[in-house]
């Protein structure tokens, strides 16, 4: 991982904070995607495979859904086979054309001038997430990623978050996490962290536990999300 360059912001006294993002349908507006991915590989593997399916699954590990779509537990080989395949399918798809979301850089740099500390935490493969911060332009602003290769348990586990906020090296209490799916936000709550909700998979109604709902990352700034912080530490 390439650190980022020290970040000055306004106010010496302002305590350390770090923001979290999930990748999928929150940095990268990628559901379309991974939909189109993930029905190839069903196609491939003669199992079907519903819009319904993909909405309930999505943001989980590649294992938990396979064992999911396949209705039983695979061999370890066999999983992580179907799971390069789909991976390979979705960069196949989105090279040269990763749908960034709409106030996903700004934000970002926002955050940086700030002097907040980022990371992304993710279910996905490490390839998937290099491409996508790479063409957005973004990877060096970012301290620390984490990805399903990190990790044992998937969302709603807090593993992921748990684990960003160690090598950050902040308290759970000095992070928040922006999130687009119900078991990302659930997840952040185990994890005692601050939770804003993106409501670009489901509906606001979806999202009781979120510290904060917003349609667009455009409804955020670096002021909201460090009051967010500083309200829980």
């Amino acid at each position: 991982m390439m650190g980022r360059p020290e970040a000055s912001h306004e106010g010496a006294n302002v305590q350390q904070y770090g923001v979290i993002f999930d990748l999928d349908g929150v940095l990268v507006d990628s559901g379309a995607a991974h939909r189109e991915s993930w029905t190839q590989l069903a196609a491939e593997a003669h199992v079907p495979m519903s819009d319904e399916f993909f909405a309930e699954t999505f943001g989980q590990t590649n294992k938990d859904i396979l064992t999911a779509l396949f209705g039983r537990e695979l061999p370890e080989a066999e999983w992580q086979r179907l799971g390069e395949r789909k991976e390979e399918l979705y960069r196949e798809i989105v090279r040269g054309r990763v749908p960034v979301m709409p106030g996903a850089v700004a934000l970002i740099e926002a955050l940086r001038a700030d002097g907040a500390r980022l990371a992304v935490g993710s279910s996905g493969p490490p390839a998937n997430i290099e491409l996508c911060l790479d063409e957005m332009g973004v990877r060096r602003d970012f301290d620390v990623v984490v990805t399903g290769e990190d990790v044992t348990r998937g969302k709603p586990d807090p593993q992921v978050f748990l684990l960003v906020a160690e090598r950050l090296g902040l308290g759970p209490e000095r992070c928040v996490v922006v999130e687009d799916a119900v078991a990302g936000v659930e997840a952040a709550r185990r994890a005692g962290m601050a939770a804003v909700a993106l409501t670009s998979t489901h509906p606001r109604a979806s999202f009781g536990h979120a510290d904060l709902v917003v349609e667009s990352l455009k409804e955020l700034g670096a002021g909201r999300l460090r009051a967010l912080v500083a309200a829980r530490a």
